[in-house]
């Protein structure tokens, strides 16, 4: 049974942390402004500005931040300043059992997707891959898809529609959603924070990939049986990716549809969750109804 977090109110705290990747403080200006304009108190933790070579701290500064904002009862959810990579670094030195006593929501993508699988497997807590600190950079702070973050903290259940894809597979599908980034998902594989899918719907994207890696990594996930049992795949953006000298010979969407288009399951492509500023906030662990249709795609939250 899947535990979900207090929703917030008006006055609770958001605490901001940075457990992979460096960020720059003035990066994350417009996210903290935004946050206090909706009516949330902010908690900005040290790694935040902080830097270590690629990182933004060493392990144990990273991961003692982190553990700060979980042990902290003040602080209602924690929104990861930015993804990149460090957090498989340092997933088993976190301590998750005053968390697991009371849940707040997680929030982020990209790398934080080891957060996201480690939590729901370990302890059924769902969490929310979402938006984090530089989308709402410019004026990202008004689109959509920040606003779905927005609803998401508040309580407001998903309900998303996105356009039809010729790869998409009609039917309809219920079961806890899982995923996020195709990379990490395949690099927990044969750890003790790997997804187990069987029964679930599974949604992935990816930035930066050569094709042939997309390959491998797709082929490492039907190998390991990621597939086998699942209720329905939702495939988002895959954007930058690039291509070798000689070239792979076939682009990102017919590289993933090769490669589960014999899947007798509900298949979406071109979902808006990605790298990119198409990137709706998605309840990790929460049961969904993913229905494929021939004139569109509906996601949307059930109980």
């Amino acid at each position: 049974m899947i535990t979900i977090p207090p929703y917030l109110k008006k006055g609770d705290t958001i605490g901001i942390v940075c457990p992979s990747g460096f960020m720059p403080s003035e990066n994350a200006e417009t996210c903290l402004q935004t946050l206090q304009n909706w009516g949330y108190k902010v908690k900005i933790g040290s790694t935040l500005g902080n830097q270590f070579n690629y990182f933004s701290g060493t392990d144990k500064q990273r991961i003692q931040d982190l553990q700060n904002m979980l042990n902290d009862s003040s602080i209602k959810a924690i929104l990861c300043a930015r993804g990149g990579y460090g957090l498989s670094r340092m997933i088993d030195a976190i301590d998750f059992q005053k968390f697991k006593k009371h849940p707040k929501w997680i929030i982020g993508f990209s790398d934080i997707t080891v957060l996201h699988a480690h939590i729901y497997q370990h302890f059924q807590i769902a969490t929310l891959h979402a938006p984090m600190a530089a989308a709402f950079n410019g004026e990202g702070y008004k689109n959509e898809y920040i606003a779905s973050l927005k609803n998401a903290i508040s309580g407001i259940d998903a309900n998303y529609t996105c356009a039809t894809h010729p790869f998409n597979k009609s039917g309809t599908a219920e079961g806890d959603l899982i995923g996020g980034n195709l990379a990490m998902i395949a690099h927990l594989i044969g750890s003790h924070s790997s997804y187990k899918t069987r029964h679930k719907i599974l949604f992935l994207e990816d930035v930066g990939e050569y094709l042939y890696n997309i390959d491998r990594m797709m082929i490492q996930l039907k190998r390991a049986e990621l597939f086998k049992h699942l209720k329905g795949i939702i495939i988002g953006g895959f954007s930058d990716v690039k291509d070798t000298t000689t070239p792979f010979g076939m682009d990102v969407y017919s590289i993933i549809h090769s490669h589960i288009k014999e899947l007798k399951i509900p298949i979406c492509f071109n979902f808006p969750v990605s790298h990119e500023t198409e990137n709706l906030a998605l309840k990790v662990g929460v049961k969904h109804e993913l229905k494929v249709e021939k004139d569109g795609v509906h996601l949307k939250e059930v109980f």
